[in-house]
């Protein structure tokens, strides 16, 4: 069982120099983690990593698993801002074209540092943020749920709401284990091919 400790944030970073800071902290932060792991992570190896000094990190993080946790806010709140905003675009498009859009961002999102996805996704307990997850998850799957709700007379599902977390807890699956195990797979467009073949024919929509 992991240790509780602090992770919130001593402060938040108001102007647009300290918000530079932070994002410089996190981006170091990032970088040390994936090559030290988490047992070799430390503030000052950040720090020097940031080139900032140790005071200044712990204006805003008072120890590493503040610096985890937050790397971990700025990561979900990325990666769930781009797939709904791709979910808006496409939410008007034939459902077979907008199915794969979603999935190619979601699964070259991942291929860009699987490394640093890994780290992170194993950290999430010790920090204590499944309730952001949760949370993510949670308003994604509600506007996959309005997007077939509106869509019902098109697809072949029952309830919108259950097909939006079967189809979304798919997909995760899909894109995690690969990051997690194989992220070679997340340059493979058989990979994307055979998500969208899984989806479109769940849906009861045909691809291309």
């Amino acid at each position: 069982m992991y240790r509780q400790v602090k992770t919130t944030p001593r402060k938040r970073p108001r102007q647009h120099r300290s918000k530079a800071t932070v994002d410089t902290i996190l981006g170091a932060t990032a970088r040390v983690l994936v090559k030290q792991g988490f047992d070799g992570l430390t503030t000052n190896s950040v720090a020097e990593a940031a080139g900032v000094s140790i005071g200044s990190l712990y204006q805003y993080f008072p120890n590493k698993e503040a610096l985890v946790a937050a790397l971990i806010e700025q990561h979900v709140e990325q990666m769930n801002a781009a797939i709904l905003d791709e979910l808006t675009r496409v939410a008007a498009l034939p459902m077979a074209e907008a199915v794969r859009a979603v999935i190619e961002l979601t699964i070259r999102a991942h291929s860009i540092e699987p490394e640093l996805h890994r780290v992170l996704t194993e950290q999430v307990p010790r920090v204590g943020r499944m309730a952001r997850l949760a949370e993510a998850d949670g308003i994604c799957r509600r506007m996959v749920a309005g997007i077939l709700a509106a869509r019902r007379d098109e697809l072949a599902i029952g309830d919108p709401d259950t097909a939006a977390f079967v189809l979304v807890a798919s997909i995760e699956a899909i894109t995690h284990r690969a990051a997690l195990f194989a992220p070679e797979r997340l340059r493979d467009p058989r990979l994307i091919d055979e998500a969208v073949a899984l989806v479109t024919r769940y849906l009861g929509v045909a691809d291309g």
